[in-house]
């Protein structure tokens, strides 16, 4: 098939979706600079405005009794943050708000919190909701990326721990509920201004990064208060410092000093880089709202989003110890080393080709959400709601990789050099110190070319790559639903029921090409670095020459499509269409003689899913053109999903909670294509057939979960909690490297193994996702909030917060059928899993001043990155520690009372994101941030 065939098929696709719609004391707290957290939260947004507006304390103290209270009045095990007021949950994103609260944890990217783990489950087991609605994600999965939303302009965020019957949407591993104002719950007109001037990657020996944050927010009544307006507009501009990543491939365990002798240990290559993005978001937040009497109410909810991210990159590739796999890189031998016992801890080989590479990644996501909701409590004892929803996502953008160095085939003749180390540990490549013998910032000595014969030697010549990534999400949703209260006598106070439709369509097309300079049959052609920059490629410390590449295209570079059968595999359409009917009964009465409220509630969720792709018969792709034929599959299921949550109030103001349910995740939409690829491979020495599939048929992952909680409070100043929480997963989703008979696929176009123990066999192993059994998941949570007044009047406006969670699964999956460029064969735990996760923090507040400091930690896990290939990939990731700070002061009275000054800063001690292979001392990537400070006012009036 053609490139523009496949082409045209990606267009149909994506036409199709529019056309279908130790367990220690925690005492202290996390709390991030204007946020507070709960765990707990009220039935409805428009009650959380009412509680938060009663209280009369002001500040961080307004928002932890707002929370204690919303707390002790929870039906559910929740955690949950608020605004101390309007427009004040001044982190840039809700991943950051979030990722302070108990048993929550969140993974950076480029320095920011982004991908969000619940008690130590990866993102796709989280729900994700606005305003009670599902919501569209921009990545390829279902995990929401939380940074897309700006936390100005929320009013409070909910995590559900517990099933509920009435909660539709929900996850898994918890249900994350953003929620926006209500502006009839306000008494009166208000506005709030706030900005921020930043400094980033304060610390680090590269260029620092600078940045303003602008947030404005409107409510208002109008018509005797039966109209109310809530507007919120957020900004974040930013240019980041120039951050530096080091990537190691590894170790070489097989170098022999001069080709002879022992084996010893050498470098096996690496990757540094320094990264630099100007990046922009721009989110607005409507709401609209009629309440002409006590019987009706409608609201009418917008919110839109849309980030921009353009990165350059500059970087050196080396291979040392390991080939780059290149049709022009010579084999180099160690010539000259100094051994400690089988370490070359320096060293130099010969035959040394080098790779400049100058990148470029242009990306945009946009989101788009609008609700309408609306109830009518037609009878003294019925209500009814109707409510309707539509969220949409697409992420745009393009991937510019351009490749510089010495030109000519190094097996022939062509120029190579060396490349000498001192300082190798035999472990941690990062440590050592690296020299060229090569000028790889003049110009007159390297040039654009395909420096390795990616091509392969042959006349595809690759001196540059492109990719072009697009996603697109829409979720559209409708949910009618009725209420029936009972007399005070009865056991059940209320009973809810209803229907909720979702139909979700999302589609992945990835269009990519390759650059090659002057003709097709020339691979060695070359052609001049344009311009004059230099640059230290990182931690390398070799220094290198810069362009930029989008120049170059249609001038130096000519792009010719590339489809081979990974690529191919990266196209497709996932359906789903999820029918839930649910009801759930509030309990308000007594048992074993105390009293006792809650809800008993269950669904039953319909799911009929599916998925059109492109199936890829062989793997000889000529000229880069394979043959791809479309397929659609899918599959219908129906599951049955009780709850019963029970809070009993003791003596003491003492509280106990019991949770018991069922809940399932869907499957990771990435899985559920319906691609399907095969071919001839030999890359392990044995030709035979291998391929790779997802499965539109995949079940769930289901689990039920038992959880139990004791809270003892204080009034509304202070309490201290400890959960408990067992899920059995009941079945869980793996990828894995199987027995496979190609028969049915198998044409006399495909390529067959010739020799070997397969030779003539359509046998051979195939990767896919299939339905395996579970394991459990338990832990143990702490929190507590204690002002130290109530120890001493001497310490009145200081306090602490604190929470600590530790979690354990049994769940061991093989890692053969994931991509995994950093994890050897074996097992791994769960994807997202820290064994312990902790934030501690102090606080002042007194006559205006304020101040808190906070920390948050979590230990290892298995996380996931993006690929140079585009796809998920798992890694380990080393846990880390992050401290921010904040100093601030508002005016208390005179005409600009409310006046507020705030000083934050971020990642005080400058922590690093770091990856490695298999044990922590081996690693893989070390990428510094440095620290980010703020300066900036508040004014509401």
């Amino acid at each position: 098939m053609s490139k523009t065939k496949h082409a045209q098929q990606t267009q149909s696709v994506s036409a199709t979706i529019i056309r279908r719609t130790a367990i220690a004391q925690a005492i202290t707290f996390a709390f991030m600079a204007g946020t507070v957290q709960a765990q707990t939260a009220p039935a409805t947004p428009a009650a959380d405005a009412q509680k938060i507006d009663a209280v009369t304390v002001t500040g961080i103290r307004r928002g932890i009794e707002a929370a204690i209270s919303q707390k002790r009045n929870s039906d559910s095990i929740v955690e949950a943050i608020s605004a101390e007021d309007i427009g004040k949950l001044p982190d840039s994103s809700v991943a950051e708000s979030i990722s302070r609260l108990p048993g929550v944890a969140s993974q950076r990217s480029a320095g920011r919190a982004q991908q969000i783990s619940i008690r130590g489950l990866a993102p796709d087991f989280a729900g994700a909701l606005l305003n009670g609605r599902e919501q569209a994600s921009t990545g390829d999965s279902r995990g929401v990326e939380f940074d897309q939303y700006p936390s100005e302009l929320l009013g409070s965020v909910v995590i559900y721990k517990t099933p509920n019957g009435g909660l539709v949407g929900q996850g898994l591993s918890g249900t994350i509920d953003m929620r926006t104002v209500r502006p009839l719950d306000f008494p009166k007109r208000q506005f709030a201004i706030s900005g921020r001037k930043q400094r980033s990657g304060v610390g680090l020996e590269t260029e620092e990064g600078s940045g303003t944050r602008l947030n404005l927010s409107y409510i208002d009544q109008f018509a005797d208060r039966t109209i109310g307006v809530a507007i919120g507009f957020a900004r974040f501009d930013e240019k980041t410092p120039q951050t530096t990543r080091f990537e190691a491939w590894g170790v070489a365990d097989n170098a022999k000093l001069n080709g002879a002798g022992p084996n010893l240990r050498a470098p096996g290559g690496f990757n540094s880089w320094v990264d630099q993005t100007k990046q922009k978001r721009d989110g607005l937040m409507a709401v609209l709202q009629f309440r002409p009497n006590k019987e009706f109410n409608t609201v009418l909810d917008v919110f839109t989003s849309k980030f921009t991210r353009d990165k350059s990159t500059v970087g050196f590739q080396a291979p040392i110890g390991f080939s780059s796999g290149g049709g022009y890189d010579p084999s180099g031998t160690l010539t000259a080393a100094t051994v400690n016992g089988n370490v070359a801890s320096s060293g130099t080989y010969n035959n040394f080709k080098g790779v400049v590479r100058s990148d470029q990644e242009y990306t945009t996501d946009k989101l788009d959400s609008i609700g309408l909701r609306s109830e009518w409590k037609f009878m003294p004892t019925w209500a009814a709601a109707l409510d309707l929803s539509r969220s949409t996502s697409k992420r745009a953008g393009s991937i510019l990789e351009s490749t510089a160095g010495l030109p000519g085939n190094g097996n022939q003749g062509g120029q190579v050099g060396t490349i000498s180390w001192t300082g190798f540990d035999g472990n941690n490549l990062q440590n050592a110190t690296y020299r060229s013998s090569v000028d790889y910032a003049n110009r007159s000595v390297i040039s654009l070319t395909d420096v390795m014969g990616w091509g392969g030697g042959n006349a595809l010549p690759q001196a540059g790559y492109s990719k072009i990534p697009n996603v697109q999400d829409t979720l559209n949703g409708f949910k009618v639903s009725a209420t029936k209260t009972f007399a005070d006598n009865a056991y059940f106070s209320s009973a809810d029921f209803g229907v909720n439709v979702s139909d979700r369509s999302k589609t992945r097309a990835y269009v990519e090409g390759r650059f090659y300079i002057g003709q097709q049959s020339n691979p060695y052609a070359t052609a001049p670095i344009p311009g004059s920059g230099t640059a230290i490629a990182g931690a390398s410390g070799i220094s290198v020459a810069t362009w930029n590449p989008s120049q170059l295209l249609g001038s130096t570079y000519t792009i010719a499509g590339k489809l081979v059968a990974d690529i191919a595999n990266k196209d497709w359409t996932v359906n789903e269409k999820v029918t839930t009917l649910y009801t759930k009964l509030d309990i308000d009465s007594k048992m074993f003689g105390l009293p006792v409220r809650g809800n008993l509630g269950a669904q039953i969720v319909s799911t009929d899913q599916s998925s059109r792709a492109f199936s890829v018969d062989g793997r000889a792709c000529p000229g880069d053109v394979c043959a791809t034929t479309d397929v659609t599959d899918g599959r219908k299921y129906t599951d049955f999903l009780p709850s019963l949550n029970l809070v009993w109030e003791l003596s003491g103001d003492q509280v106990v909670r019991f949770g018991l349910g069922r809940a399932l995740a869907r499957a990771n939409i990435n899985d559920m294509r319906a691609s399907f690829g095969f071919g001839l491979n030999s890359a392990t020495g044995v030709p035979l057939l291998k391929g790779d599939a997802g499965n539109p048929k995949l079940d769930p992952f289901r689990a039920n979960a038992l959880d139990l909680s004791w809270e003892k409070y204080w009034g509304t100043k202070a309490y201290v909690s400890v959960a408990a929480f067992h899920k059995q997963l009941t079945s869980y989703i793996i990828r894995q490297e199987t027995p496979f008979d190609f028969s049915p696929f198998v044409t006399a176009a495909t390529p067959l193994p010739t020799a070997g123990p397969f030779a003539g066999s359509k046998l051979g192993l195939l990767t896919r996702p299939f339905n395996g059994k579970g394991g459990s998941l338990t832990g143990l949570e702490f929190a507590a909030s204690f002002p130290f007044e109530m120890a001493s009047p001497a310490f009145k406006g200081f306090g602490a917060f604190g929470n600590y969670s530790y979690t354990d699964s049994s769940v061991q999956l093989p890692t053969s059928g994931f991509a995994n460029d950093n994890i050897s064969a074996g097992n791994i735990t769960l994807p997202g899993l820290s064994k312990h996760v902790m934030t501690l923090g102090l606080y002042f507040e007194q006559n205006g001043f304020s101040a808190r400091v906070a920390q948050r930690n979590r230990s290892d896990f298995v996380g996931d990155v993006t690929n140079i290939f585009g796809d998920r990939s798992l890694t380990y990731v080393k846990g880390e520690k992050i401290v921010d700070m904040q100093i601030g002061y508002e005016v208390q009275s005179g005409p600009i009372k409310g006046l507020g000054i705030t000083f934050q800063a971020s990642n005080l001690e400058n922590t690093p994101f770091v990856r490695y292979k298999d044990v922590p001392t081996n690693q893989v990537e070390n990428s510094q941030y440095g620290r980010t400070y703020l300066l900036g006012f508040n004014y509401k009036f």
